[in-house]
């Protein structure tokens, strides 16, 4: 159904601060896949797809807010789970990553775990989506010395998942409307939350091309509103939209 990619990033914001991001993007071929699949939150990152129980990744971002470990988190809501093994569920927490696919899932489906990420997928053609996908992540990381610093992080999720889409994503050719989304949490306060961080394509047959396009405008339309009202949300005296 689906392949997807979360990630953990510690930078420092403007004032030296340590902080930490999380993000999480999915595509299907099927519509409304960020309605389901991508969870997220200043303490983590989770997907729930295969045959989707929407409550993993629902209850596994409150549990990360609770405190817990992404593996004891996710491994107990698994644990509790009658239809686990045709399940995907894999996730980034503060200092660890998780990655489960059960035995009944469609192939081919398999995930991956890395340094600060996890890819998983199935119903895809074949295990170099997922390659395709961890590698694109890799070369744009913050541990990578060639990556541009300023380049935001959901650009950089586009990006992985349009490898593993151009190497074949979902292999069901026969259902043309698919979809993307991706989601981008952090520990740092803004004054304004970045428009680009929390973007949905439902329904389209081409949802990276229309997911990066979205990115584009959002960005757009974020730097615009920052340059205009930024004094206006500082002070805390911004009527109207």
């Amino acid at each position: 159904m689906t392949f997807s990619i979360c990630v953990r990033e510690r930078y420092r914001d403007q004032d030296g601060t340590e902080q930490t991001r999380f993000g999480v993007a999915v595509t299907t071929r099927l519509p409304g896949v960020g309605t389901l699949c991508p969870f997220a939150s200043e303490n983590g990152a989770v997907a729930t797809q295969s045959l989707v129980n929407v409550e993993l990744g629902r209850k596994g971002v409150e549990y990360l807010d609770d405190g817990l470990a992404v593996e004891d988190a996710l491994e107990s809501l698994l644990n509790a789970d009658d239809g686990s093994e045709q399940r995907q569920l894999h996730g980034v927490g503060t200092d660890g990553e998780f990655a489960f696919s059960g035995d009944e899932c469609k192939p081919w489906y398999g995930h991956r775990v890395g340094d600060n990420y996890t890819v998983a997928g199935n119903l895809l053609t074949g295990e170099s989506v997922i390659e395709a996908t961890a590698t694109a992540y890799e070369v744009t990381s913050p541990d990578d010395p060639s990556t541009d610093p300023d380049r935001p992080l959901a650009a950089r999720l586009i990006d992985a998942l349009e490898a593993g889409h151009v190497e074949g994503g979902d292999k069901r050719e026969e259902l043309p409307v698919q979809s993307a989304a991706l989601l981008v949490r952090s520990t740092e306060q803004r004054a304004i939350d970045p428009y680009y961080d929390d973007l949905r394509v439902d329904a389209t047959e081409t949802p990276i091309a229309d997911l990066r396009e979205t990115y584009e405008q959002a960005r757009r339309g974020f730097e615009m509103a920052l340059e205009r009202y930024e004094d206006d949300y500082e002070s805390d005296e911004l009527d109207a939209e």
